[in-house]
């Protein structure tokens, strides 16, 4: 169980708390949509080659796994609300690094996107899981999952236009504002009256202490495979699918319409909560696989890329977006509540891990043969994730 809260937080979390944590996201989502979504096609400019980016954004991982491994490191050297700070301007540092144009420093930049990610991830999680019933999870996620939607719908084709039709530094100077305006939110927050950011209950631990024991859990390991391959799908898209518009011959502008149209599909997170009612949480991550699947398999059979190919790009993405309103709930529906903080830090390394195995595995491929294996390798993995989840219990 939660820790016991008095009747006037109850009230605070259910009525107040979700709504600004979940415009937070949305602003930090802004400012990380638009450096993605351009990132990639920045770095290919600069390196000259798909296998530069991927060797590039390998070594990028690196620095983002190290990051989110030592996040409890963090926070037993500085308040939580300093640890979110930090996070945040590894983004600006980040769009930064890519205005000064220099090559050798892009591995850098992509480091630290994926830095922010993490830690932003992994202290929002220690908030939800402090103070959200588990009632409230489904309805929570899907709430955020709508922000995040409309501010990934925005961010990457306004970025794009900006990059292809304006000024290619634009967009990485409109990151910037968007990161310092998340977190003048987040202080504004804080300094509040709202009791939840000014007093978090939990410190996060070091995972490397707790990797054995997390990985000792029958659903733990399924939960974490999931996110991990979801994770690994989603690298792949953000890094690949952009690359896949114009190596297709479409004009640039469409790879910032591809990733705002999959970002909509986020709005659409309460369709996936009545689906989910008529079924189950276990059937609704399973299918999502079998699509994501399915579209990759697509796309290996075509091969080089086409104009057609982006339709499965689509298709996969939008498998996964069922994953993103549901993903998470597998770990925080099993994991036990006295090991709840303690655990939530290794769950949040899936992020750097599957940013680290997208590349990684793309790099592979290339070494031995054509880039189409790699979609099959994702998709068999995807099909392996879904077979897990089919052990989870029901109730999920």
């Amino acid at each position: 169980m939660l820790l016991q809260r008095p009747h006037a937080i109850h009230q605070i979390v259910r009525d107040d708390y979700g709504w600004p944590l979940s415009r937070l996201s949305a602003l930090e989502g802004l400012g990380r949509s638009v450096t993605v979504t351009v990132l990639p096609l920045a770095a290919f400019a600069t390196l000259g080659s798909k296998e530069a980016v991927t060797f590039a954004y390998f070594a990028g991982s690196f620095v983002a796994l190290f990051a989110t491994l030592n996040v409890g490191t963090l926070e037993s050297w500085m308040a939580r609300r300093w640890v979110v700070t930090l996070g945040i301007l590894s983004l600006v540092a980040a769009n930064l690094i890519v205005l000064t144009g220099v090559g050798a420093l892009i591995p850098m930049a992509m480091g630290l996107v994926a830095t922010e990610a993490a830690i932003f991830a992994v202290c929002m999680s220690l908030f939800i899981m402090d103070y959200i019933d588990r009632r409230e999870l489904r309805r929570n996620e899907s709430r955020r999952m709508m922000h995040n939607g409309v501010a990934w719908a925005i961010g990457p084709m306004a970025s794009i236009l900006l990059y292809t039709e304006v000024d290619d530094r634009l967009p990485f100077a409109l990151a910037i504002l968007c990161a310092l305006a998340a977190l003048t939110y987040f202080w504004i927050l804080r300094m509040g009256t709202n009791p939840v950011l000014s007093t978090p209950k939990s410190k996060a631990p070091n995972p490397l202490q707790n990797i054995p024991r997390y990985f000792r859990q029958r659903y733990l390991r399924v939960a974490y495979l999931i996110t991990l391959v979801r994770g690994t799908f989603w690298a792949s898209f953000f890094i690949y699918a952009p690359l896949y518009t114009v190596e297709a011959g479409l004009p640039a502008w469409t790879a910032g319409g591809v990733v705002s149209a999959v970002a909509a599909l986020l709005i659409m997170s309460p369709t996936v909560l009545w689906f989910t009612d008529q079924t189950s949480t276990r059937f609704v991550i399973m299918a999502g696989f079998i699509l994501i699947a399915a579209s990759l398999v697509v796309l290996g059979l075509i091969g080089e890329a086409r104009p057609v190919g982006v339709i499965f790009w689509v298709s996969g993405a939008w498998g996964a977006s069922w994953l993103d309103v549901l993903g998470n709930i597998p770990f925080m529906r099993t994991v036990k509540a006295r090991e709840r903080v303690a655990m939530t830090t290794v769950f949040s390394s899936w992020r750097e891990t599957s940013s680290f195995a997208a590349p990684g595995l793309a790099a592979l491929v290339l070494l031995v043969g054509p880039f189409w294996i790699f979609y099959f390798v994702v998709a068999a993995a995807c099909l392996a994730t879904a077979f897990a989840a089919s052990t989870l219990p029901r109730r999920i």
